[in-house]
C-alpha cells in the first residue's frame, strides 16, 4: 500500500512531502525495516540531501500512518548508520549518504555520478614533476623521470569525500584543470583514445593527518580508507599510478565474493 506524507499540514517544511512510500503490511518484512530501507534509498539517490529535516517521530507518523515505535526503530537504524541525526528543538536531519563503490576498476566520478551523488571536484595540483622512486616502479619508468601529478580533491552534495593523487607518464596526456574538475580522469583520458585494460590495486587503512583531515573536514586520527592502484592501457602500458584516501564515515567498497568448489 503506498503512504505519503500528510501535505497539507500547515507549518510544516518536511523533505518527505515529495516523496511516496510504498509500505506493504501484509508482507512478512517489518515495516520499520521497509521505511528504514526505503528512508535510505532515497538518500543514496540524492532525493534527500545533507540538511534536509524529516521532522520529529510525531510528525513522521502522522505523515505516513505507522506507529512511533516504528518509526522511532527505523529513524534509529538510519542514525547508527550514520545517515540521519536527531536535532534538539529541530528533529531528524538528513546527514550525508555513505558512497557505495564497486570493488573493479571504474572512476570514482562515474560511479558517484550513477548513484545520484553529485560530484564535483577541486583540483589542488597539475603539474610536471620528477618521479620518486616509488612512482617510478609503478610506471615503469626511470626514478626523475619526468609524470604529470595531479592531486584533487571530491566532493559529494558540496561535503569532500577523497583525496586523489594521481600520476601520469609524461606526454600521455595533458589534461587541463577546468576539465578535470568538470568530469573524471577516466572520462578525460578515454576522450584522449586510452583504453584502460587491467589495474593492480591495494586497499588499506590508517588515521588522517593533520593536512588531510583539513581537506576532508575530519578531525586528525579519523579513520580513512586508502587504495594504492597502477592501472594499464590494453597494450600491457602502465598509464596510472593512483593514491588514494577516503573518508571511512562516508566511503565503502562493494564485491561480490565466489566460493571456489
Amino acid at each position: 500500500m503506498a503512504t505519503t506524507g500528510d501535505r497539507s499540514r500547515p507549518g510544516t517544511v518536511c523533505a518527505l512531502d515529495s516523496l511516496d512510500f510504498a509500505l506493504d503490511r501484509g508482507s512478512p518484512v517489518p515495516l520499520y525495516h521497509q521505511f528504514a530501507q526505503q528512508l535510505e534509498a532515497a538518500i543514496e539517490r540524492g532525493l534527500l540531501i545533507p540538511g534536509n529535516l524529516l521532522g520529529n517521530e510525531i510528525d513522521l507518523s502522522t505523515r505516513l500512518g505507522l506507529s512511533r515505535p516504528t518509526v522511532r526503530q527505523a529513524i534509529q537504524s538510519l542514525v547508527d548508520k550514520g545517515l540521519l541525526v536527531r536535532r534538539r528543538g529541530v528533529g531528524t536531519q538528513v546527514v550525508h549518504s555513505r558512497v557505495k563503490r564497486p570493488l573493479e576498476l571504474s572512476s570514482l566520478y562515474d560511479d558517484l555520478e550513477t548513484a545520484g551523488q553529485a560530484p564535483t571536484t577541486r583540483v589542488l595540483r597539475n603539474e610536471r614533476v620528477p618521479a620518486t622512486a616509488e612512482v617510478a616502479a609503478a610506471l615503469g619508468l626511470a626514478e626523475g623521470a619526468e609524470v604529470t601529478a595531479l592531486e584533487r580533491l571530491r566532493f559529494t552534495h558540496g561535503r569532500p569525500v577523497a583525496y586523489l593523487c594521481n600520476h601520469l607518464p609524461a606526454g600521455l596526456l595533458e589534461p587541463a584543470t577546468a576539465r578535470l574538475e568538470s568530469t573524471g580522469l577516466y572520462r578525460v583520458m578515454r576522450s584522449a583514445g586510452i583504453t584502460l585494460h587491467s589495474a593492480r590495486q591495494t586497499i588499506g587503512a590508517r588515521t588522517a593527518t593533520t593536512e588531510e583531515a583539513l581537506l576532508l573536514d575530519e578531525h586528525p586520527g579519523a579513520a580513512l580508507l586508502t587504495m594504492h592502484r597502477t592501472a594499464y592501457d590494453d597494450t600491457g602500458r602502465a598509464v596510472e599510478y593512483a593514491h588514494h584516501v577516503y573518508r571511512a564515515s562516508r566511503y565503502t567498497f562493494d564485491f561480490e565474493l565466489l566460493v571456489r568448489s
